[in-house]
């Protein structure tokens, strides 16, 4: 799996951040910050659910 996030559409609500702290933070303003484009299989669930979370459609996840 391969995540990427699109910072101007981020609207730092740190969903993704509370999923799956693993793969996002965020910077001083609260913007998505992506720590692992290419997270293990075992991250997938937290991962789908941070893409499904996001109220700005800002993170994409494609296999």
């Amino acid at each position: 799996m391969r995540v990427s996030t699109e910072r101007d559409r981020c609207v730092a609500s740190g969903q993704c951040v509370m999923v799956a702290p693993m793969v996002f933070d965020q910077d001083d303003e609260g913007m998505v910050v992506l720590l692992n484009e290419n997270p293990g299989e075992d991250a997938r669930e937290v991962v789908e659910e941070s893409v499904r979370l996001c109220p700005a459609s800002a993170i994409l996840a494609v296999d």
